[in-house]
Protein backbone atom coordinates (compact mmCIF):
# COMPACT_ATOMS: atom_id res chain seq x y z
CA UNK A 1 0.00 0.00 0.00
CA UNK A 2 1.18 3.38 -1.08
CA UNK A 3 1.21 6.23 1.35
CA UNK A 4 0.95 10.19 0.48
CA UNK A 5 4.97 10.14 0.79
CA UNK A 6 5.54 8.20 -2.40
CA UNK A 7 3.32 10.47 -4.60
CA UNK A 8 4.30 13.23 -6.45
CA UNK A 9 1.32 15.99 -5.58
CA UNK A 10 2.72 19.54 -5.25
CA UNK A 11 0.31 21.73 -6.96
CA UNK A 12 -1.97 18.60 -7.56
CA UNK A 13 -5.64 18.80 -6.94
CA UNK A 14 -6.17 15.95 -4.10
CA UNK A 15 -9.37 14.40 -3.16
CA UNK A 16 -8.69 13.07 0.39
CA UNK A 17 -11.66 10.92 1.74
CA UNK A 18 -11.64 11.92 5.66
CA UNK A 19 -13.52 10.30 8.95
CA UNK A 20 -15.26 13.35 10.30
CA UNK A 21 -18.68 11.28 12.13
CA UNK A 22 -17.88 12.71 15.06
CA UNK A 23 -20.37 13.11 17.71
CA UNK A 24 -22.09 16.14 18.85
CA UNK A 25 -24.70 16.80 21.78
CA UNK A 26 -28.26 17.39 21.61
CA UNK A 27 -27.90 21.41 20.48
CA UNK A 28 -24.90 20.39 17.52
CA UNK A 29 -22.06 21.14 19.06
CA UNK A 30 -19.05 18.68 18.65
CA UNK A 31 -18.39 16.96 21.89
CA UNK A 32 -14.94 14.73 20.51
CA UNK A 33 -13.28 16.02 17.53
CA UNK A 34 -10.50 12.97 17.98
CA UNK A 35 -11.16 12.17 14.60
CA UNK A 36 -10.93 15.75 13.27
CA UNK A 37 -7.57 16.15 14.74
CA UNK A 38 -6.53 12.73 13.26
CA UNK A 39 -6.63 13.91 10.03
CA UNK A 40 -4.92 17.11 10.04
CA UNK A 41 -1.43 15.75 9.36
CA UNK A 42 -2.37 14.60 5.91
CA UNK A 43 -4.01 18.19 5.46
CA UNK A 44 -1.33 20.24 6.82
CA UNK A 45 1.25 18.14 4.59
CA UNK A 46 -0.81 19.03 1.34
CA UNK A 47 -1.09 22.72 2.55
CA UNK A 48 2.78 22.94 2.47
CA UNK A 49 2.55 21.73 -0.96
CA UNK A 50 0.41 24.07 -2.31
CA UNK A 51 -2.48 21.40 -3.39
CA UNK A 52 -5.98 22.40 -3.68
CA UNK A 53 -7.20 20.23 -1.39
CA UNK A 54 -10.98 19.12 -1.30
CA UNK A 55 -12.11 16.85 1.72
CA UNK A 56 -14.95 14.78 1.89
CA UNK A 57 -16.44 12.78 4.71
CA UNK A 58 -20.14 11.29 5.35
CA UNK A 59 -21.69 11.77 8.91
CA UNK A 60 -24.04 9.44 10.79
CA UNK A 61 -27.19 7.78 8.84
CA UNK A 62 -29.41 10.51 6.94
CA UNK A 63 -32.07 9.13 4.47
CA UNK A 64 -29.74 9.11 1.01
CA UNK A 65 -30.78 11.47 -1.18
CA UNK A 66 -32.17 14.17 0.79
CA UNK A 67 -30.62 17.25 2.93
CA UNK A 68 -31.54 17.44 6.17
CA UNK A 69 -29.57 20.36 8.07
CA UNK A 70 -28.79 18.00 11.49
CA UNK A 71 -26.71 15.98 9.22
CA UNK A 72 -24.66 18.62 7.36
CA UNK A 73 -20.69 18.84 7.87
CA UNK A 74 -21.06 23.14 8.51
CA UNK A 75 -19.97 22.49 12.37
CA UNK A 76 -17.07 20.33 11.10
CA UNK A 77 -15.66 23.37 8.71
CA UNK A 78 -15.42 25.38 11.29
CA UNK A 79 -13.87 22.98 13.72
CA UNK A 80 -11.17 22.29 11.23
CA UNK A 81 -10.74 25.46 10.55
CA UNK A 82 -9.93 26.80 14.48
CA UNK A 83 -7.76 23.08 14.55
CA UNK A 84 -5.29 24.20 11.66
CA UNK A 85 -5.28 27.51 12.64
CA UNK A 86 -4.86 28.86 9.24
CA UNK A 87 -5.89 32.53 7.81
CA UNK A 88 -7.73 31.36 5.07
CA UNK A 89 -11.22 30.27 5.01
CA UNK A 90 -12.15 26.95 4.49
CA UNK A 91 -14.66 26.65 1.93
CA UNK A 92 -17.92 24.88 2.40
CA UNK A 93 -19.81 23.19 -0.71
CA UNK A 94 -23.62 23.27 -0.27
CA UNK A 95 -23.70 19.81 -2.01
CA UNK A 96 -21.67 17.27 -3.03
CA UNK A 97 -21.23 16.95 -6.54
CA UNK A 98 -23.64 19.65 -7.51
CA UNK A 99 -23.28 22.61 -9.03
CA UNK A 100 -22.07 24.66 -5.83
CA UNK A 101 -19.53 21.99 -5.26
CA UNK A 102 -18.00 21.98 -9.31
CA UNK A 103 -18.13 26.07 -9.32
CA UNK A 104 -16.22 26.52 -5.83
CA UNK A 105 -14.02 23.23 -6.99
CA UNK A 106 -13.33 25.19 -10.65
CA UNK A 107 -12.24 28.56 -8.47
CA UNK A 108 -9.50 27.49 -6.04
CA UNK A 109 -6.49 28.83 -5.84
CA UNK A 110 -3.26 26.27 -4.31
CA UNK A 111 -3.57 26.24 -0.57
CA UNK A 112 -7.20 26.63 -0.44
CA UNK A 113 -9.56 24.05 1.23
CA UNK A 114 -12.96 23.02 -0.02
CA UNK A 115 -15.01 20.48 2.16
CA UNK A 116 -17.60 19.12 0.25
CA UNK A 117 -21.27 18.22 2.20
CA UNK A 118 -22.24 14.59 3.55
CA UNK A 119 -21.49 12.33 1.36
CA UNK A 120 -24.47 9.91 2.59
CA UNK A 121 -26.67 12.90 0.82
CA UNK A 122 -26.15 10.95 -2.39
CA UNK A 123 -27.96 7.61 -2.57
CA UNK A 124 -24.75 6.59 -5.09
CA UNK A 125 -22.11 6.30 -2.00
CA UNK A 126 -23.54 3.85 0.27
CA UNK A 127 -24.17 1.21 -2.91
CA UNK A 128 -21.05 1.67 -4.10
CA UNK A 129 -22.13 3.34 -6.92
CA UNK A 130 -19.10 3.51 -9.66
CA UNK A 131 -21.23 6.89 -11.82
CA UNK A 132 -20.94 8.42 -8.00
CA UNK A 133 -17.60 7.79 -8.09
CA UNK A 134 -16.80 9.44 -11.27
CA UNK A 135 -18.13 12.70 -10.31
CA UNK A 136 -16.45 12.64 -7.31
CA UNK A 137 -12.98 11.02 -9.19
CA UNK A 138 -13.92 14.67 -11.46
CA UNK A 139 -12.81 17.32 -8.72
CA UNK A 140 -8.72 15.73 -8.64
CA UNK A 141 -5.91 14.27 -10.01
CA UNK A 142 -4.67 12.57 -6.72
CA UNK A 143 -6.53 9.99 -4.34
CA UNK A 144 -5.81 9.93 -0.77
CA UNK A 145 -7.98 7.82 1.54
CA UNK A 146 -7.54 8.96 5.27
CA UNK A 147 -11.03 7.25 6.88
CA UNK A 148 -9.57 4.05 8.87
CA UNK A 149 -12.89 4.69 10.46
CA UNK A 150 -14.65 3.63 6.96
CA UNK A 151 -12.69 1.47 5.26
CA UNK A 152 -14.46 -1.68 5.89
CA UNK A 153 -17.44 -0.53 4.52
CA UNK A 154 -17.86 -0.94 0.47
CA UNK A 155 -18.91 3.14 -0.57
CA UNK A 156 -18.11 5.13 -3.38
CA UNK A 157 -15.69 7.49 -1.83
CA UNK A 158 -13.97 4.39 -0.21
CA UNK A 159 -13.93 1.61 -2.39
CA UNK A 160 -15.84 2.52 -6.36
CA UNK A 161 -13.52 5.99 -6.61
CA UNK A 162 -10.36 3.98 -5.78
CA UNK A 163 -10.22 1.82 -8.80
CA UNK A 164 -11.08 5.11 -10.84
CA UNK A 165 -7.03 5.87 -10.05
CA UNK A 166 -3.97 4.29 -10.83
CA UNK A 167 -0.87 3.84 -8.43
CA UNK A 168 0.91 6.61 -9.25
CA UNK A 169 -2.15 8.58 -8.41
CA UNK A 170 -3.83 6.87 -5.19
CA UNK A 171 -2.40 6.33 -1.64
CA UNK A 172 -3.28 6.34 2.12
CA UNK A 173 -3.03 9.19 4.20
CA UNK A 174 -0.63 9.34 7.44
CA UNK A 175 -3.28 8.32 10.01
CA UNK A 176 -4.60 5.07 7.50
CA UNK A 177 -0.90 4.40 7.02
CA UNK A 178 -0.88 4.88 11.12
CA UNK A 179 -3.58 2.49 12.01
CA UNK A 180 -2.88 -0.36 9.42
CA UNK A 181 1.02 -0.59 10.91
CA UNK A 182 0.23 -0.50 14.53
CA UNK A 183 -2.36 -3.33 14.08
CA UNK A 184 -0.22 -5.24 11.19
CA UNK A 185 3.11 -5.13 13.45
CA UNK A 186 1.13 -5.98 16.86
CA UNK A 187 -0.42 -8.93 15.92
CA UNK A 188 2.03 -10.18 13.69
CA UNK A 189 5.20 -9.77 15.83
CA UNK A 190 3.66 -8.75 19.00
CA UNK A 191 6.26 -8.53 22.52
CA UNK A 192 5.14 -11.17 25.07
CA UNK A 193 2.89 -11.55 27.55
CA UNK A 194 0.41 -10.70 24.99
CA UNK A 195 -2.97 -9.72 26.54
CA UNK A 196 -6.49 -9.13 24.84
CA UNK A 197 -9.16 -7.25 26.66
CA UNK A 198 -12.45 -8.08 25.55
CA UNK A 199 -15.55 -6.36 26.40
CA UNK A 200 -18.86 -5.13 24.38
CA UNK A 201 -22.29 -6.45 24.82
CA UNK A 202 -22.41 -8.83 22.73
CA UNK A 203 -20.85 -12.21 21.72
CA UNK A 204 -21.91 -12.17 17.86
CA UNK A 205 -20.20 -8.77 17.50
CA UNK A 206 -16.92 -10.40 18.72
CA UNK A 207 -16.82 -13.90 18.32
CA UNK A 208 -14.43 -14.00 14.58
CA UNK A 209 -11.93 -11.60 16.80
CA UNK A 210 -11.95 -14.05 19.96
CA UNK A 211 -11.52 -17.08 17.68
CA UNK A 212 -8.74 -14.86 15.90
CA UNK A 213 -6.76 -13.76 19.34
CA UNK A 214 -6.96 -17.48 20.66
CA UNK A 215 -3.82 -18.08 18.26
CA UNK A 216 -2.30 -14.99 18.95
CA UNK A 217 -2.66 -13.69 22.83
CA UNK A 218 -1.41 -15.56 26.26
CA UNK A 219 -3.99 -14.05 28.32
CA UNK A 220 -7.88 -13.09 27.78
CA UNK A 221 -9.83 -10.94 29.46
CA UNK A 222 -13.47 -11.22 28.77
CA UNK A 223 -15.68 -8.26 30.56
CA UNK A 224 -18.95 -6.45 29.58
CA UNK A 225 -23.03 -8.10 28.63
CA UNK A 226 -20.62 -10.68 26.62
CA UNK A 227 -19.60 -12.45 30.32
CA UNK A 228 -22.52 -13.40 30.40
CA UNK A 229 -22.93 -16.15 28.16
CA UNK A 230 -19.83 -17.43 29.20
CA UNK A 231 -21.00 -17.56 32.51
CA UNK A 232 -23.85 -19.25 32.01
CA UNK A 233 -22.14 -21.77 29.51
CA UNK A 234 -20.48 -22.70 32.75
CA UNK A 235 -23.39 -23.48 34.27
CA UNK A 236 -24.36 -20.09 36.36
CA UNK A 237 -27.29 -18.59 37.18
CA UNK A 238 -26.73 -15.17 35.26
CA UNK A 239 -30.44 -13.62 36.23
CA UNK A 240 -31.81 -11.34 33.34
CA UNK A 241 -28.11 -10.66 32.36
CA UNK A 242 -27.14 -10.24 28.79
CA UNK A 243 -27.53 -13.15 27.00
CA UNK A 244 -27.06 -15.14 23.85
CA UNK A 245 -28.83 -18.39 23.94
CA UNK A 246 -27.66 -19.44 20.42
CA UNK A 247 -24.11 -18.85 20.86
CA UNK A 248 -23.83 -20.75 24.24
CA UNK A 249 -22.01 -23.98 22.54
CA UNK A 250 -19.48 -21.54 20.50
CA UNK A 251 -18.98 -19.57 24.02
CA UNK A 252 -17.82 -23.69 25.47
CA UNK A 253 -15.53 -23.99 22.33
CA UNK A 254 -13.75 -20.73 22.65
CA UNK A 255 -12.97 -21.56 26.35
CA UNK A 256 -12.07 -25.80 25.52
CA UNK A 257 -9.74 -24.11 22.39
CA UNK A 258 -7.82 -21.57 25.59
CA UNK A 259 -7.76 -24.05 27.38
CA UNK A 260 -5.43 -26.48 24.52
CA UNK A 261 -3.82 -23.72 23.67
CA UNK A 262 -2.58 -22.92 27.24
CA UNK A 263 -4.26 -19.46 26.63
CA UNK A 264 -5.44 -17.72 30.28
CA UNK A 265 -8.75 -16.87 30.15
CA UNK A 266 -10.30 -14.71 32.95
CA UNK A 267 -14.29 -13.75 32.93
CA UNK A 268 -15.52 -11.65 36.21
CA UNK A 269 -15.60 -12.75 39.60
CA UNK A 270 -18.05 -10.45 40.75
CA UNK A 271 -20.76 -7.96 39.23
CA UNK A 272 -22.25 -4.88 40.28
CA UNK A 273 -26.24 -6.03 40.05
CA UNK A 274 -29.56 -4.42 39.64
CA UNK A 275 -33.16 -5.00 38.79
CA UNK A 276 -33.68 -2.44 36.41
CA UNK A 277 -31.61 -0.95 33.50
CA UNK A 278 -31.61 2.46 35.03
CA UNK A 279 -29.25 5.06 37.08
CA UNK A 280 -32.43 5.11 39.77
CA UNK A 281 -32.58 1.38 40.59
CA UNK A 282 -30.57 -0.29 43.41
CA UNK A 283 -27.27 -1.15 42.80
CA UNK A 284 -25.08 -4.24 45.21
CA UNK A 285 -22.24 -6.12 44.37
CA UNK A 286 -22.70 -9.45 43.86
CA UNK A 287 -20.35 -12.73 43.40
CA UNK A 288 -20.46 -14.11 39.66
CA UNK A 289 -22.15 -17.08 40.76
CA UNK A 290 -24.97 -15.52 42.76
CA UNK A 291 -26.60 -13.45 40.35
CA UNK A 292 -30.54 -13.80 41.77
CA UNK A 293 -32.95 -14.33 39.10
CA UNK A 294 -34.86 -10.84 38.33
CA UNK A 295 -31.63 -9.26 38.24
CA UNK A 296 -29.08 -7.96 35.79
CA UNK A 297 -24.95 -7.45 35.80
CA UNK A 298 -24.19 -4.31 34.93
CA UNK A 299 -20.76 -4.06 35.53
CA UNK A 300 -18.14 -5.80 36.73
CA UNK A 301 -17.28 -5.29 40.46
CA UNK A 302 -13.74 -4.33 42.40
CA UNK A 303 -12.63 -7.54 43.09
CA UNK A 304 -12.69 -8.39 39.32
CA UNK A 305 -11.43 -5.09 38.39
CA UNK A 306 -8.14 -5.75 41.18
CA UNK A 307 -7.72 -9.47 39.34
CA UNK A 308 -7.71 -8.14 36.41
CA UNK A 309 -5.27 -5.28 37.21
CA UNK A 310 -3.00 -8.78 38.59
CA UNK A 311 -3.55 -10.01 35.24
CA UNK A 312 -2.31 -7.31 33.03
CA UNK A 313 0.48 -6.38 35.37
CA UNK A 314 3.30 -7.91 33.41
CA UNK A 315 2.10 -7.42 30.62
CA UNK A 316 4.34 -5.73 27.57
CA UNK A 317 1.20 -5.68 24.57
CA UNK A 318 -2.24 -4.69 25.40
CA UNK A 319 -5.01 -4.87 22.82
CA UNK A 320 -8.28 -3.20 24.32
CA UNK A 321 -11.83 -3.84 22.24
CA UNK A 322 -14.94 -3.09 24.01
CA UNK A 323 -16.28 -1.48 27.75
CA UNK A 324 -16.71 -3.83 30.72
CA UNK A 325 -20.20 -2.80 31.29
CA UNK A 326 -22.85 0.22 30.50
CA UNK A 327 -20.17 2.79 31.11
CA UNK A 328 -22.87 5.32 29.58
CA UNK A 329 -24.62 5.66 32.99
CA UNK A 330 -22.55 6.80 36.06
CA UNK A 331 -23.74 3.85 38.16
CA UNK A 332 -22.52 1.39 35.84
CA UNK A 333 -19.17 3.05 34.77
CA UNK A 334 -16.94 2.13 37.08
CA UNK A 335 -15.78 -1.47 35.83
CA UNK A 336 -14.36 0.76 32.28
CA UNK A 337 -12.98 3.69 33.89
CA UNK A 338 -10.79 0.96 36.06
CA UNK A 339 -9.79 -0.69 33.37
CA UNK A 340 -9.17 2.02 31.89
CA UNK A 341 -6.51 3.42 34.05
CA UNK A 342 -5.24 0.11 34.72
CA UNK A 343 -4.18 -0.30 31.46
CA UNK A 344 -2.74 3.13 30.87
CA UNK A 345 -0.56 2.58 34.17
CA UNK A 346 1.40 -0.38 32.37
CA UNK A 347 4.43 -0.60 30.70
CA UNK A 348 3.19 -2.28 27.90
CA UNK A 349 2.29 -1.22 24.31
CA UNK A 350 -1.47 -0.54 24.68
CA UNK A 351 -3.77 -0.52 21.54
CA UNK A 352 -7.15 0.72 22.14
CA UNK A 353 -10.05 -0.11 19.61
CA UNK A 354 -11.95 3.20 18.40
CA UNK A 355 -15.82 3.53 19.09
CA UNK A 356 -16.81 2.85 23.10
CA UNK A 357 -13.43 1.80 23.87
CA UNK A 358 -11.72 4.91 22.84
CA UNK A 359 -14.83 6.81 24.08
CA UNK A 360 -13.89 5.14 27.57
CA UNK A 361 -10.08 6.04 27.14
CA UNK A 362 -11.33 9.64 26.38
CA UNK A 363 -13.86 9.70 29.44
CA UNK A 364 -10.86 8.46 31.87
CA UNK A 365 -8.34 11.02 30.83
CA UNK A 366 -6.29 7.92 29.76
CA UNK A 367 -5.73 8.60 26.12
CA UNK A 368 -2.43 10.69 25.90
CA UNK A 369 -1.11 7.42 28.66
CA UNK A 370 -1.81 4.84 25.70
CA UNK A 371 0.55 4.21 22.86
CA UNK A 372 -2.14 4.53 20.47
CA UNK A 373 -5.81 5.05 20.11
CA UNK A 374 -7.84 3.85 17.11
CA UNK A 375 -10.74 6.13 15.35
CA UNK A 376 -12.32 2.90 14.17
CA UNK A 377 -14.10 0.73 16.06
CA UNK A 378 -15.52 -1.78 13.60
CA UNK A 379 -12.99 -1.43 11.16
CA UNK A 380 -10.37 -1.91 13.93
CA UNK A 381 -12.05 -4.81 14.50
CA UNK A 382 -12.16 -6.45 11.12
CA UNK A 383 -8.39 -5.97 11.01
CA UNK A 384 -8.29 -8.19 14.38
CA UNK A 385 -10.42 -10.84 12.96
CA UNK A 386 -8.22 -11.12 10.05
CA UNK A 387 -10.35 -9.51 7.40
CA UNK A 388 -9.14 -7.87 4.99
CA UNK A 389 -10.68 -3.91 4.66
CA UNK A 390 -12.60 -2.97 1.53
CA UNK A 391 -10.56 0.78 1.15
CA UNK A 392 -7.14 -0.92 2.07
CA UNK A 393 -7.22 -3.72 -0.57
CA UNK A 394 -8.56 -1.04 -3.31
CA UNK A 395 -5.30 0.74 -2.96
CA UNK A 396 -3.51 -2.10 -4.02
CA UNK A 397 -5.17 -2.72 -6.95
Amino acid sequence: MRTIKDLDIDGKRVFIRCDFNVPKDEFGNITDDRRIRAALQTIRYCIDRDCKIILASHFERPEPGKYEEKFSLKPIAKRLHTLLKIKQDIYMAEDVVGDDAKAKAEQMEAGDILLLENLRFEAGETSDDIEFAKELASFADIYINDAFGACHRKHASIHAIASLFDKEHKAAGFLLTKEVNFFSKVLDNPVRPFVAVVGGSKVSGKLEALRQLLDKVDKIIIGGGMAFTFLKAQGYEIGNSLLEEDLLDEARTVMIKARKKGVKFYLPVDVVCSAEFSEEGIAKYLPAQEIPQGWMGLDIGPASSRLFREVLHDAQTIIWNGPMGVYEMDKFSKGSLKMSHDIADTHATTIVGGGDTADVAQRAGDVDEMTFVSTGGGASLKLIEGKKLPGIEALKV
